[in-house]
């Protein structure tokens, strides 16, 4: 290795071409370059992915919507408390919805540098931007991933800040997933033993983001991370992902087990602040993407909370939850400043949550 290697510098020129990692991989390079290189010390650590034998031991839950209530509340139950992920078919989103987004993903992504430049930005505040690894700076190491960051709601975002290409598409997608999330809060609400209005009441599908991902292939994928290793902040997550998989979960006996993709399903994973007002009681559990040979893999990330929003509501468990027998485990917090806190430290591998637990 050079001794004269300058890294701030590189991470400017990658950051400055505003070609994201697409932009690596259309210029033909042969070698991830160095600012993408997981440290030593984290590679010799990386929990191995789970062999067959313990693969088929522990599966991700797949809940049909259209079945009976009380089955469906049990199913989201068992898997909110265990697992902290399941998928979900009959979702009522139609099978075309999700292939547009699909191919609408990666049409953005696909644009001429000149198009898609426009919209590459680090700007905290603004609505709809691309860019790749927001926490490129902080992070010890970047990711093999770019991404179109887009704030729906709760306020209606004007449809020209989006860009054409994924415009409609993106509007239509928004508006189905935010009722499939209010019907998700609904059974959560009564998995937690509350009335099915509880969560939504307290803003939980207020407002949602959509997070537009694309893996490029990559030509080391053992030496980087699609994503790494982290656990959602908001209240849920609703994921769409396309055939190509690489999205792994971490579990509680510490193996990186798959979330296969299935044709039609999304995939829904409980966040930090549901955690953090179900007292504990539904998991955000930590998940990571692998980068592959193959590709480029697409996913839309929905993401249930208030970004960017003036809310002045505090959150802490649910009153209802807690007892003699569990007391409270976390302090009260603002959406503001848990995000603030999650977004400052970056995708370190340590779960902001931490840094809410009372002192025990």
């Amino acid at each position: 290795m050079a001794t004269n290697y300058d890294r701030l510098q590189e991470l400017k020129a990658f950051d400055e071409s505003k070609a994201g990692v697409k932009g690596l991989v259309d210029s033909a390079i042969t070698h991830v370059p160095r600012i993408f290189i997981r440290p030593p010390e984290d590679l010799a650590t990386d929990t191995p992915i789970s062999g067959e034998p313990t693969h088929t031991q522990f599966t991700i839950p797949v809940l049909d919507l259209a079945g009976k209530l009380s089955d469906v509340v049990a199913g989201v139950r068992l898997a909110a408390e265990t697992v902290g992920f399941f998928q979900v078919v009959n979702h009522g989103v139609p099978a075309k919805v999700l292939e547009e987004m699909v191919a609408a993903a990666r049409g953005f992504h696909e644009l001429p540098q000149a198009l898609k430049g426009e919209y590459y930005t680090r700007e905290k505040n603004k609505k709809v931007k691309y860019g790749s690894n927001f926490d490129l700076y902080r992070s010890k190491y970047a990711t093999w991933r770019d991404t179109l960051f887009c704030v729906m709601g709760p306020e209606p975002l004007h449809p020209q800040l989006l860009p054409l290409v994924c415009r409609d598409i993106t509007i239509e997608y928004s508006r189905q997933v935010k009722v499939l999330g209010t019907l998700l809060f609904a059974l959560l609400s009564e998995a937690l033993g509350l009335k099915s209005n509880h969560l939504q009441g307290m803003d939980c599908a207020k407002g949602h983001s959509i997070l537009i991902h694309y893996y490029p292939p990559c030509p080391e994928p053992h030496l980087t991370l699609g994503t790494n290793r982290h656990s959602d902040p908001g209240f849920l997550t609703v994921l769409l992902q396309d055939n190509i998989g690489g999205l792994q979960i971490l579990t509680q006996n510490d193996q990186w087990i798959d979330v296969p993709p299935i044709p039609g399903a999304l995939v829904v994973n409980i966040g930090d602040m549901l955690q953090l007002i179900s007292n504990g009681q539904f998991k955000s559990v930590e998940h990571r993407v692998v980068a592959n040979h193959k590709g480029p893999r697409v996913s839309i990330a929905c993401f249930f909370t208030l970004d960017n929003y003036p809310s002045e509501r505090m959150y802490g468990p649910i009153k209802e939850l807690l007892s003699q027998d569990k007391p409270q485990v976390y302090r009260e917090t603002s959406l503001q400043d848990f995000n603030a806190y999650y977004y400052s430290k970056g995708l370190d591998g340590n779960s902001a949550l931490k840094h809410f637990m009372l002192q025990q």
